[in-house]
């Protein structure tokens, strides 16, 4: 064993913990603090700690579980009330960022014909923007208590439903350019998921639903219940191609309607709050190193971020206020969809594995992730500040 994995994960609690601690002091979301604290004791400032496969396995976990208990917070009325609503937003959330993010690279480069390698490296660019990752919009709606409302539902639900359609399109656009890809299996598979998950699901709630009855507030509970979530995980990933925290997330929701789901939710919360939530957060920044930013490529990965962000806001929003969401609401969805993360990273791995993006770019994706990362808690908190405060004056007239 290398005992240095010890002294690392010491390190990142302490330092997560600590800037997570300060960050409530300046009235931020906890999680900006951990990502700073990545940022700081990674390559980028201090070096404490490298990126290592078991710390990309930690965080893992922790995105896994963050999304459990997003899954198990869920209300499944509010959830079906937001459906058709969720799908128009997550569309609009794939297919602005696509356009943009293709744009964005022919502006830089030029525009190919279809069919050429700078072509396919254009629209994978785009399709590297596609992705969004809720986890950290989901931490910070926990923190200040907008999870359960409708916004909040409404993010996780076109999130997820984002992240079924971002693979689908990937693997469309692999297979434009890797003709033994087969873009149809990914759909059928993508369906048979949910299918499975509809299905075996409710044969899983009502077994939880009779030990619940039979052993209620015990730890069983909570222990399988995380069983469950590890193997739905495994099950998407393996079977079905689909991401692991899209398994995590439905696990949560299958166990949402028992009536200890909220017991299930505090254990899970212990775990995440101590170990795996610091290292999944921290790790965004580790990933990090400033220093390997070449001058020629700052501009782009400066246009880059703007790109990522503006586009989901926009797509996004614009599709909430078609859904008759106000104004107000309509930004903060847009506001809620735009993070990036493990989705992003993996987008981007797989792209460099089949070479249609080369290694240079990697550093613009790091980049939007940690801007995201740090700038949606942060304006989120505002923009329900600002409410809060507006609904004050009001009742005080």
């Amino acid at each position: 064993m290398n005992y240095s994995i010890l002294r690392d994960l010491a390190i990142i609690i302490v330092f997560a913990k600590i800037f997570g601690l300060l960050a409530r002091r300046v009235k931020a979301p906890q999680v900006v603090g951990e990502i700073i604290a990545g940022l700081l004791i990674g390559p980028s400032v201090l070096h404490f700690v490298d990126q290592s496969q078991f710390i990309n396995q930690m965080a893992e976990i922790g995105v896994i579980l963050l999304m459990f208990s997003a899954g198990l917070e869920t209300d499944l009325k509010d959830l079906m009330r937001t459906g058709f609503k969720a799908l128009l937003i997550a569309m609009a959330g794939v297919a602005v960022p696509l356009i943009g993010g293709t744009l964005l690279y022919m502006g830089f480069y030029g525009f190919s014909a279809a069919g050429t390698q700078e072509f396919y490296t254009a629209l994978f660019v785009g399709v590297i923007l596609t992705a969004t990752s809720v986890s950290i919009t989901v931490q910070t709606l926990r923190e200040i208590g907008k999870l359960k409302g409708e916004i909040g539902q409404t993010i996780m639900s076109a999130a997820i439903i984002d992240d079924v359609i971002g693979i689908i399109v990937l693997t469309f656009v692999i297979g434009f350019k890797n003709p033994e890809s087969n873009p149809g299996r990914v759909i059928l598979n993508t369906i048979l998921f949910f299918v499975a998950a509809i299905l075996i699901g409710w044969v899983i709630y009502k077994i939880f639903k009779l030990a619940d009855m039979r052993y209620p507030h015990t730890r069983r509970i909570p222990i399988m219940g995380l069983a469950l979530c590890f193997f739905l995980s495994y099950a998407a990933e393996t079977y079905f191609g689909i991401a692991d925290i899209t398994g995590a997330y439905v696990a949560g929701v299958i166990l949402c309607s028992i009536k200890d789901s909220s017991y299930i939710a505090e254990k899970m919360d212990t775990n995440s709050y101590m170990l795996f939530g610091p290292v999944f957060f921290a790790s965004i920044g580790l990933k990090t190193d400033l220093k390997a930013i070449d001058g020629g490529l700052i501009l782009f990965c400066i246009c880059f971020v703007l790109v990522g962000l503006v586009c989901k806001i926009i797509g996004c929003g614009l599709a909430g206020k078609l859904c008759r969401f106000s104004w107000a609401d309509s930004l903060k969805i847009g506001v809620g969809m735009m993070t990036r993360g493990e989705v992003a990273l993996i987008v981007s791995q797989k792209g460099l594995s089949v070479g249609m993006i080369g290694s240079e770019y990697f550093t613009a994706v790091i980049l939007l992730i940690v801007v995201s990362s740090i700038s949606t808690p942060v304006i989120l908190k505002a923009l329900y500040g600002a409410d809060d405060k507006r609904l004050k004056t009001a009742n005080a007239k």
